[in-house]
């Protein structure tokens, strides 16, 4: 029979094992959880059955006249190389104020076995508003645009401080 002396470390080495297992045990489940996918829509297409069990990123352009907007939701299709996807936006705050025609965006959600993609969080970004302005090149400032315009004396005017 153990002593009561060596019963003490043998008590702490399970405890300890028994934590530093949970711990890990709680880190892998909670890594694959919310482990998101890159997707194409091709990809997508082509996944089969694993693409209604997993958590999906799905980029493309917004295809024009397909935007729906109810409150702050929205009903869309995004368009890639030639294919379509229809994407049912439910999320916490409405689509950003760069998501419109022609813009690409990124759905963050699931694959449902409807075809439809059915997105919790949407990221959009318009190509044209962040383009380096014509004349300039990428890094350097856009060119300077003349203030008066022919007739237009009223720029001139200077405040004067007091």
């Amino acid at each position: 029979m153990a002593s009561p002396t060596q019963r003490g470390p043998v008590k702490i080495v399970i405890a300890s094992v028994i934590i530093l297992g949970s711990v890990l045990w709680l880190a892998v489940t909670g890594t694959n959880q919310t482990k998101d996918y890159y997707v194409t829509i091709s990809e997508l297409q082509g996944m089969g059955n694993k693409a209604y069990t997993r958590h999906l990123r799905v980029a493309g352009n917004v295809a024009p006249g397909s935007i729906h907007r109810t409150g702050a939701d929205a009903d869309f299709s995004l368009l890639e190389q030639g294919k379509l996807l229809k994407v049912v936006y439910k999320g916490a705050e409405p689509p950003p104020d760069t998501f419109k025609d022609d813009a690409q965006a990124l759905a963050i959600g699931t694959y449902g076995r409807d075809g439809v993609f059915h997105a919790t969080q949407l990221q959009a970004k318009c190509a044209s508003k962040y383009a380096p302005a014509p004349g300039s090149r990428p890094g350097q400032p856009a060119p300077a645009t003349p203030a008066v315009k022919a007739g237009n004396t009223a720029a001139l005017v200077t405040p004067t401080i007091r």
